[in-house]
């Protein structure tokens, strides 16, 4: 014990004398402020450019097309090279930001998310959202020279002051994992609550061994505007667990990890979606951005390993949607990206006051969908007027968010809204035809806002679909910018392929399979989208034995068919959630054979049908189906060919 309590003091003393200050591109976010503070990177994911701002003069320089949906960016030392993450091309762009040109593009695994480099411009490191990996970079080669499995779907990375360890949150469950960079391997893990959802940032105070993490936490069996969802800032101590506490003062065996409620933070003044959080260069206040209420609140940080923080005062209004916040090296000054602004706020860290506002892109794809993704990540009235919940809190950009919710119908997974245009009707049950009936949820017992529609609706009695007799579209132009940008969203190909449009020898084995007629799995998941929903009346509704396993179940036992498209992210499955895995779909959880005939089949043939499941989308489903619904975003080729046909 006593050596143990020895090896804790010197990590504490490595926090206390090792880097005093913050320094570029130390954690995870959409902007980046250079070591000598002159100028600033922010990633514009839907425009797919980043942005470079010259903090002296406080306006854009350039603005440099680097992908799409670029999700982090930081400084290659002391630049003015910088690293962008490309999500959606799984590649690290690297770009000079002083002639304003991409130099290289490095292809990486799937999904790269966060990125963090360390102080002599040498390493960075990277988070891959999917399938949980980090990659290290070798900055002067511009090549990955190691992987590492850590946890699932992790987004949040921070580095520590000393560049010992990498600290990494999953997305879904808001853990917290180290990485030692010497031994590469995880080397500690923080867990919360059961509860604790969307994580995507990681800080980590300069002087003392404390990570900050904001999240959410989903209680799924409330569903109430005031009781489902709630922000969290939680606070993990850093030194190595111990039978014996190693702070002054504090009890033996104190626990390693505190959450802070932040909707009541600010007495009744709730806020929502927490988006990342940034510590000042002495690591004497904290800032956390809200990305639901448009809200930061300053807090100072307090030493007593209990508290933790302090309101400094109250939340102050800044811009639309924020989802990054840096302060300079000097800490005078904080940057704050308003992402449905397209724009960054420059204001006094002191007290939030605003000293100017620089235009960073032009809004992107349509005034329609602009519009509906202002509306979908809001949390104020009209869409609520409790302010506890957005449409992003479950669907975080068209994402879904890992969890099955006890819903008044039954146990209910929520869904992805990939692909969402071509696959209605919409709900598990499919009772509902349109995106435009959700404003049935905007004024019921879970937003309990006022609506988007001017006007009475039908009354829904009970569990009656009264949703599909009341025709929305075109009544309210926001409904329809709503719908346009939940319509929006489209797949990538799956990372379970050799190359586009192919397939490895088990999954061409396993889609021989899929196909025959003596399994049946098309005979339902049939079409591009490997779904047989449809708009026309009587929909395609289909028992697969799965209504009794949810004694809850109001609606069942028959249920719309879901895509099959992106499916190897997107565990658990079936309505209820109980099939944790895609074997679990085909055996377990299809005893009776009622989701296709599977019992016959050997373990080896079990296992090239996943991988073929798996291997979905391996070629783009097209743009236009028969059953593509009208109101969503398509550039003018596509309009062109749609009126052609």
């Amino acid at each position: 014990m006593l050596i143990f309590r020895g090896f804790a003091i010197v990590f504490l003393i490595v926090f206390l004398y090792v880097a005093p200050f913050g320094y570029a591109g130390s954690s995870n976010s959409l902007m980046d402020v250079s070591s000598d503070g002159k100028r600033l990177i922010v990633a514009n994911p839907d425009n797919g450019t980043v942005t470079i701002v010259d903090t002296e003069a406080r306006k854009a320089l350039r603005e440099i097309p680097v992908g799409e949906k670029p999700e982090g960016v930081a400084w290659v030392g002391s630049g003015p090279m910088a690293a962008v993450t490309v999500y959606h091309e799984d590649q690290i762009v690297f770009v000079d930001t002083s002639v304003g040109k991409v130099v290289k593009r490095l292809a990486v695994a799937d999904e790269p998310y966060g990125i963090v480099t360390n102080k002599d411009g040498s390493r960075a490191w990277v988070t891959h959202e999917y399938p949980g990996l980090i990659s290290e970079i070798d900055l002067k080669e511009q090549k990955v020279t190691r992987q590492l499995p850590v946890g699932s779907f992790v987004r949040g990375l921070a580095i520590s002051p000393d560049e010992s360890r990498l600290y990494v949150t999953e997305f879904y469950s808001a853990v917290l994992h180290a990485v030692d960079l010497n031994t590469w391997k995880v080397v500690d893990s923080w867990k919360g609550h059961t509860t604790d959802n969307l994580c995507r940032h990681v800080v980590i105070h300069p002087r003392r061994p404390k990570a900050y993490l904001s999240h959410l936490r989903s209680k799924i069996d409330v569903i109430d505007s005031s009781g489902s969802i709630f922000p969290h800032l939680s606070i993990c101590d850093l030194a190595p667990a111990s039978g014996a506490s190693i702070h002054p003062g504090s009890e033996a065996g104190h626990k390693r990890r505190k959450s802070i409620a932040l909707d009541t933070y600010n007495g009744v003044y709730v806020v929502t979606n927490p988006w990342e959080s940034a510590l000042s260069p002495d690591g004497k206040r904290i800032y956390t951005i809200y990305a639901g209420t448009n809200d930061v609140n300053i807090s100072n940080v307090i030493d007593d390993d209990y508290k933790e923080i302090s309101r400094a005062g109250p939340a102050v209004r800044i811009g639309n949607n924020p989802r990054a916040i840096r302060l300079s090296p000097d800490g005078q000054l904080a940057y704050v990206y308003n992402a449905m602004d397209f724009a960054v706020t420059v204001h006094q860290a002191s007290n939030m006051e605003r000293l100017a506002s620089i235009k960073v892109c032009d809004p992107p794809k349509s005034p329609e969908w602009v519009r509906g993704k202002i509306l979908f990540n809001s949390s104020l009235p009209p869409l609520t007027s409790r302010r506890w919940i957005a449409c992003s809190s479950c669907h975080p950009d068209g994402h879904s968010d890992g969890r099955v919710w006890q819903n008044p119908e039954g146990l209910r997974k929520t869904p992805a809204m990939v692909g969402l245009a071509h696959t209605h009707p919409l709900h598990w049950s499919a009772d509902r035809d349109e995106v435009q009936d959700f404003e049935y949820t905007i004024r019921g017992r879970l937003m309990q806002g006022e609506g988007l529609l001017k006007g009475s609706l039908k009354p829904k009695l009970g569990f009656e679909p009264a949703e599909l007799e009341e025709n929305l579209a075109g009544r309210s132009s926001d409904l329809d910018a709503l719908a346009v940008y939940c319509n929006s969203f489209d797949f990538t190909l799956s990372p379970h392929i050799p190359a586009p449009g192919k397939l490895l020898p088990s999954a061409e084995r396993g889609k021989k399979s899929f196909f025959s007629q003596e399994v049946g799995c098309a005979q339902c998941h049939s079409g591009p989208y490997y779904t047989d929903s449809r708009l026309q009346k009587p929909f395609n509704l289909h028992d697969v034995g799965t209504g009794a396993d949810d004694p809850t179940e109001k609606i069942g036992p028959k249920y719309d068919t879901p895509t099959l498209l992106g499916v190897y992210r997107t565990a658990p499955y079936l309505h209820h959630g109980k099939a944790k895995t895609l074997r679990d779909v085909l055996t377990t959880s299809n005893k009776e054979d009622k989701h296709g005939k599977t019992s016959h089949l050997k373990p080896a043939e079990i296992d090239d049908l996943v991988e073929f499941l798996k291997s979905l989308p391996y070629e783009p489903p097209p743009s236009e189906t028969p059953n593509t619904v009208k109101y969503r975003f398509t550039t003018k080729t596509q309009r062109v060919q749609r009126e052609e046909k």
